[in-house]
């Protein structure tokens, strides 16, 4: 099929081109996306292995954190968005995939509160049910003073 373009715009983040297009041989008109392919640095996960970054993966993790919450998918798309934009401007080659969890994790925190604890609750592998009350009180606390939670981790 060919085609021609007739109108070729770009986001206000300049990430994808949106391009009206008609077909040369029967009229119809369609729109296409062109999305900037990024290369991503690898991730170094826990055990040492290396693995590609999959934005299909983070969204979905973050997508369970937020299910039945008033998140909407512009809003996870957004904070994928800004996991990637933070990991391309790292500059390495290799990141380590906490320092991507914990991203997101703060991401997720300026989100939703309740989708937060979700994520943290599997991300960080409680270990009983105080470790997750400190991290509940964390919050609780973070959000009267403004602070991200997870500090006292670190």
């Amino acid at each position: 099929m060919e085609n021609k373009v007739i109108d070729s715009r770009l986001n206000k983040e300049g990430t994808v081109i949106r391009r009206r297009r008609e077909c040369l041989s029967c009229s119809d008109r369609f729109t296409t996306y062109e999305k900037l392919e990024r290369s991503l640095p690898m991730l170094i996960k826990k055990d040492g292995r290396r693995e590609e970054f999959d934005r299909d993966k983070v969204i979905e993790g973050v997508r369970k954190a937020c299910q039945k919450r008033p998140v909407s998918v512009k809003d996870i798309e957004d904070l994928v968005d800004r996991v990637e934009q933070y990991i391309q401007e790292l500059g390495d080659k290799e990141v380590s995939a906490v320092k991507v969890g914990e991203k997101v994790i703060s991401e997720i925190y300026n989100l939703d509160d309740v989708a937060y604890v979700r994520f943290a609750s599997v991300y960080r592998s409680f270990k009983d049910v105080n470790e997750f009350m400190v991290e509940l009180k964390e919050v609780l606390k973070s959000k009267e003073g403004n602070k991200p939670p997870g500090s006292h981790l670190q």
